[in-house]
């Protein structure tokens, strides 16, 4: 059967993106991607790029009062956002025509409307066009969730924090994973007064109880109001603001309510289920170690598999499934030992096994240090540093690693190399510490605080 497209791709992601080009420019696949917004998807337009770009913009009045103390004659205004905004939606726009002339270079023809799946090699465009593709790749992503409740439409989502006329004096994050922290992080940098709200009992949950512990005690000195086993009951507009009732009775007013509750899978009306597509029990498609769905010509990749979800994730996923279906080359993409970093303030690094997960697995020591970092101490700060090794007691493998304080993202990336690799605590001693610094302690803590 000839078909249009030896692949289609629907989502302009970065893992439907590294799919599509590896397919067209190493495989000699003909392939076809519809994006129904932008391309670059969720990290490049509404994630991690401007998010990240906009925790550079909050960190830098605690580095105006430390150069102060350094003795710079420095002095901090306020922050010009709608200046802001437009270097960051000029940056956007910037790596959305990288991304498109990366496709174009690969021979990738784009199509920039919502597609559905219509059978196992045909897809549907908005306009009614149909093409016939011998192989289908979902790569459409998450999409933020808002529970449902009194006064829902009253509040935003991490979608629209980018694009705000200004920025509201006094707001409430709701949530507690990464994402609300961060934002509740980044406002606050910014000079909003910031509360956060969280259903549980401490916020970053699923990552090591010391590491989140010390994430939030930070961030509640850094003056933002951390409420635990809080929730939002509703919403109401007032001539204030907007007034958040609160589960445990409490009332008060904001500008802004940011809902950072979690995403779910962005699988709605693609037509999946009908062709025998297994869904998960929150939307996503379910896959096997080849990313390949239940319908042999379907495949799937990124956060609507609900795997792991981070932007390298999806790229590796997505280079996969190209190189074993286009290149004949079988590869499995690798979900173990994935490190991720939280851009909080202070931020949190981490790779592996957290101490509680130690535990439960089997005897292991614990190595930690917790000091005050040489900048910060001399301009005046109280900020403390956490670094946490995972020990096993009978391999000796480090089984995980955990950083707080500044550039921990960074940190880690290069402590997951010696994870991955399979690194023994006493390899971690043989290392000659660079001094001064704050990673030297890594290498420099000899004895385990506790032991399991």
């Amino acid at each position: 059967m000839d078909f249009d497209f030896d692949l289609f791709v629907i989502g302009g992601g970065s893992g439907g993106v590294r799919a599509a080009r590896i397919a067209a420019s190493e495989g000699g696949a003909k392939v076809g991607l519809a994006e129904e917004s932008r391309m670059g998807g969720t990290c490049v337009i509404r994630g991690c790029v401007p998010k990240k770009l906009m925790v550079f913009a909050s960190e830098y009045p605690d580095m105006i009062a430390d150069a102060k103390a350094y003795g710079w004659d420095v002095q901090s205004g306020p922050l010009d956002w709608r200046g802001f905004r437009s270097k960051l939606e000029a940056e956007l726009d910037r790596l959305e025509t990288a991304y498109r002339n990366t496709l174009k270079s690969a021979g990738v023809t784009v199509y920039d409307a919502r597609a559905v799946v219509v059978d196992p090699h045909c897809v549907r465009l908005a306009d009614g066009r149909t093409f016939s593709a011998k192989h289908i790749l979902i790569a459409t992503g998450g999409r933020p969730f808002v529970p449902q409740f009194e006064g829902r439409e009253l509040a935003i989502t991490s979608n629209e924090i980018f694009h705000l006329d200004a920025l509201p004096k006094r707001a409430l994050v709701v949530g507690g994973g990464y994402i609300a922290s961060e934002f509740a992080c980044i406002l606050n940098g910014l000079g909003v007064k910031v509360s956060q709200y969280y259903r549980g009992a401490q916020i970053l949950r699923g990552f090591d109880d010391e590491a989140r512990g010390h994430v939030a005690n930070q961030m509640a000195a850094n003056g933002i109001a951390i409420h635990c086993g809080t929730d939002v009951e509703r919403l109401e507009q007032v001539a204030g603001g907007i007034r958040a009732v609160a589960t445990d009775g409490s009332t008060a007013e904001f500008d802004l309510v940011l809902y950072a509750t979690g995403r779910v899978p962005n699988v709605a009306g693609l037509g999946l289920e009908a062709l025998g597509v297994g869904l998960g029990r929150r939307g996503e498609v379910l896959v096997d170690d080849w990313s390949q769905t239940a319908v042999p010509s379907i495949y799937a990749v990124g956060d609507v598999t609900d795997r792991i979800n981070l932007t390298p994730v999806a790229i590796r996923e997505g280079h996969a499934f190209a190189d074993t279906v286009f290149r004949g080359i079988a590869t499995k993409a690798d979900h173990d030992l994935v490190a991720s970093a939280v851009f909080t303030q202070p931020e949190l690094g981490s790779i592996g096994l957290s101490e509680e997960a130690a535990r439960e697995a089997g005897p292991c020591e614990i190595y930690a240090a917790s000091f005050r970092p040489m900048r910060s101490l001399f301009a005046g700060r109280q900020d403390k540093v956490l670094m946490k090794l995972v020990v096993c007691a009978s391999t000796r493998r480090v089984l995980g690693c955990h950083i707080v304080g500044p550039n921990a993202g960074e940190m880690i990336q290069l402590a997951a190399i010696a994870v991955k690799m399979g690194a023994t605590k006493e390899d971690f001693d043989r290392t000659v510490a660079v001094h001064p610094t704050m990673s030297e302690e890594l290498v420099t803590m000899r004895k385990p605080v506790r032991i399991f």
